[in-house]
């Protein structure tokens, strides 16, 4: 918890405020029985009206001040917790978005997506009970319980008296807030929905170097959640000193009842009174001292969670944030792997070993395989999804690790396995790769692609809605619109990771042919279907992450068993 200290001193006037605050109802919560004791036996037991009168005044009037000192913290609590939180989260989120594949693999989509909601809720509802508890709690239980030891337990059933007023003060609260908590958590859902989307295509996110966007997205939601959650903490907050407040209107009608007891009995109406009070405050400090101590085990342990991720560095480390001025250069090679080896931080086994070849700008490279091959680990090496363990990435004769991650992959288009889109507009989901493209240029990317057919029958066109993960799309047309997303914008290097297996045969042979023959990138085709690599300048086959054969279609099916397999298997 110490390590999330930091988070605390924008709001130090707030802890310290709220705090002392809570301290000045008490003291009048305590206060308070001992005026009403003192009014009822003095003005009540002579009959003094006036007497009764001016202390009875001086009740309300100390009421009044621990009311408002409980509406005023409660709103200083509410600040600094909601604030603490959002400042966690957009903290946590940032620092999610630097670490690289291997640590977000280690984690997982569902726990840091637990931790950044979830567990940050914890830590803000355990502060905000000890802000109100620190000073009230041990103030209140020490003060009433010695009050009480002098008093009679008997007077204990008076509780059913006051019950049904206290029940209606819960359910009034209860139906003012209801709906509040219900936005509240419409509010915490959408910001779990951004957050669970975004892990889930950290990739494409970052592919498309889409992350300052993703986390003003992301904040926009988060300062909504807080500006709900302020309101309901306010409301929800008010049923103590209400609770209260009834407990001590209570005693002006019982007071009266509690004279008839003092003419049969040893006790005096204000020791009655007293004991109500008393007897009342120590239950409900009990109560709120046993909660706060659940909700700071559960905090504990949420900040232990929050930390380990505050505390991972990322594994691919950017060395150089300065633009490289690259000169064409046809001899150069686009994409090289000198020797490149890659095994995965969770793993002993290499994912694949001692890969070389070269393509130059236009080429064509398929890499194909089993599943398990290391096929799509092999791409991930080229725009630092992963860093190689040994030997070197090169981009136009350049490491990889020494260019700006932004430059790098502003170079490349990459279609992923799983078809990710974004909620929003499907013009916005194609502009991703270049904010001011034109219709013109979308609509070229988009009869690449093969979607033409499909995105000309949508009612609005480029302004249809697509929604969290493109359900509203079939798995085909997914895969369609982020192929037309990776094209738009003339990527340098275009790379499909296994992007056509929803496709049919013939689908899919169309968009190869329109890539060869609409833009002059490097394509790098991963794939387990023989006829989509075909037609490449060099195929590299993979098994068991190691080389075994690397040419031409012709030339393997004479030469590398393993593809002749797998040809054959297709096209019998």
């Amino acid at each position: 918890m110490k390590k999330l200290f930091r988070f605390f001193k924008s709001y130090k006037k707030q802890m310290i405020l709220a705090p002392l605050l809570k301290f000045f109802e008490t003291m009048t919560i305590i206060i308070i029985p001992l005026l009403v004791a003192n009014m009822i036996d003095i003005g009540v037991k002579n009959h003094d009206i006036r007497y009764i009168a001016i202390w009875g005044t001086i009740v309300v009037i100390f009421n009044i001040i621990g009311i408002l000192s409980a509406v005023i913290c409660a709103k200083l609590t509410s600040k600094a917790c909601s604030g603490i939180s959002y400042d966690i989260r957009k903290d946590l989120y940032r620092h999610i978005n630097t670490l690289s594949h291997a640590e977000l693999d280690k984690f997982g989509t569902a726990t840091l997506n637990n931790r950044i909601t979830h567990d940050v809720n914890r830590i803000e509802t355990a502060l905000g009970m000890f802000l109100r508890m620190v000073m009230r709690t041990p103030f209140l239980i020490i003060g009433s319980i010695i009050m009480t030891m002098v008093i009679s337990l008997k007077l204990s059933l008076i509780f059913l008296l006051i019950a049904p007023l206290i029940l209606l003060a819960v359910f009034v609260i209860f139906k003012k807030t209801e709906p509040l908590y219900d936005r509240t958590q419409k509010d915490l859902d959408r910001v779990s929905e951004i957050t669970r989307e975004n892990l889930q295509g950290a990739r494409v996110v970052r592919a498309f170097n889409k992350q300052d966007y993703e986390e003003h997205k992301f904040q926009g939601a988060t300062l909504k959640l807080k500006k709900s959650a302020v309101k309901v903490v306010s409301i929800s907050s008010l049923l103590n000193p209400i609770t209260s407040t009834i407990i001590n209107f209570a005693i002006i009608a019982i007071m009266w009842w509690g004279g008839l007891q003092v003419n049969i009995g040893g006790l005096t109406q204000g020791q009655i009174i007293a004991f109500v009070n008393y007897l009342t405050q120590i239950s409900a400090a009990f109560v709120s001292l046993a909660n706060l101590i659940i909700a700071f085990i559960k905090a504990f342990n949420c900040a232990g969670r929050i930390n380990e991720v505050f505390d991972t560095k990322p594994s691919v480390i950017e060395t150089n944030h300065d633009f490289i001025d690259i000169q064409p250069n046809s001899a150069v090679p686009k994409i090289e792997f000198k020797n490149v080896s890659f095994k995965y931080s969770d793993s002993a086994k290499y994912a694949f070993e001692n890969i070389s070849f070269t393509a130059y700008a236009g080429d064509t490279i398929g890499i194909i395989g089993g599943t398990g091959s290391g096929k799509s680990s092999v791409v991930y090496l080229v725009p630092r999804f992963y860093d190689a363990i040994e030997g070197g990435v090169y981009v136009d004769g350049i490491n990889v690790k020494d260019y700006s991650l932004t430059q790098l992959r502003q170079k490349i288009g990459i279609v992923p396995q799983k078809a990710v889109l974004f909620k929003g507009t499907l013009k916005e989901n194609l502009r991703w790769r270049k904010q001011d493209a034109t219709y013109e240029e979308m609509k070229k990317a988009v009869k690449i692609s093969q979607s033409y057919e499909f995105v000309k029958e949508l009612p609005d066109k480029y302004e249809t809605k697509v929604q969290a993960g493109g359900k509203n799309f079939s798995g085909g047309q997914r895969q369609r619109l982020t192929i037309a997303r990776a094209l738009v914008g003339n990527p340098e290097i275009l790379i499909l990771d296994d992007s056509a297996s929803a496709l049919d045969f013939a689908t899919d042979a169309n968009l190869r042919k329109a890539i060869k023959e609409n833009i002059n990138s490097t394509v790098i085709l991963v794939s387990q279907r023989a006829n989509t690599v075909k037609n490449s300048d060099v195929i590299i086959v993979l098994e068991n992450g190691k080389v075994v054969g690397q040419g031409k279609h012709d030339d393997l099916l004479k030469n590398c068993e393993v593809y002749k397999q797998i040809y054959l298997s297709q096209t019998k």
